[in-house]
């Protein structure tokens, strides 16, 4: 199974948080694909540098090896905008990450990880699996 990786499951693996750190753990044994998108790194990287995190960085960048890096091509960004138009006519809202990342996993058939599955209520189709 690919699952691909939000923000906040990588702040929780970061503060050592029990049940994310198990489900880590499980997706390992069970060879399963996880996955961060570009843009997850980018809201990552720059909490980092905003924070002064060196410690959470530097465990990070040992989390990252053992994680494909999901890059972020022409059909993500065409995705994300029919995500952003649909919502935009409905008067609904999506952070821009989010509907980035929500376009990564709908383009490519994968789970997202998150606890904020608020954020991604407004938008269809998209699997979610909460690991806190």
């Amino acid at each position: 199974m690919d699952y691909v990786i939000d923000t906040n499951t990588i702040v929780h693996y970061l503060s050592k948080q029990p049940n994310v750190l198990r489900n880590f753990d499980d997706a390992a044994i069970h060879n399963c694909n996880l996955i961060i998108p570009k843009a997850v790194d980018y809201e990552l990287r720059r909490g980092f540098s905003i924070y002064h995190a060196p410690k959470k960085e530097a465990t990070y960048n040992i989390l990252i090896q053992q994680c494909t890096m999901g890059e972020l091509d022409f059909s993500v960004w065409d995705r994300a905008v029919h995500i952003y138009t649909e919502l935009y006519k409905k008067r609904l809202t999506a952070g821009e990450i989010d509907i980035l990342i929500a376009a990564f996993c709908l383009v490519n058939d994968h789970t997202l990880v998150t606890n904020n599955t608020r954020d991604f209520d407004n938008i269809k189709e998209i699997k979610l699996v909460d690991w806190t």
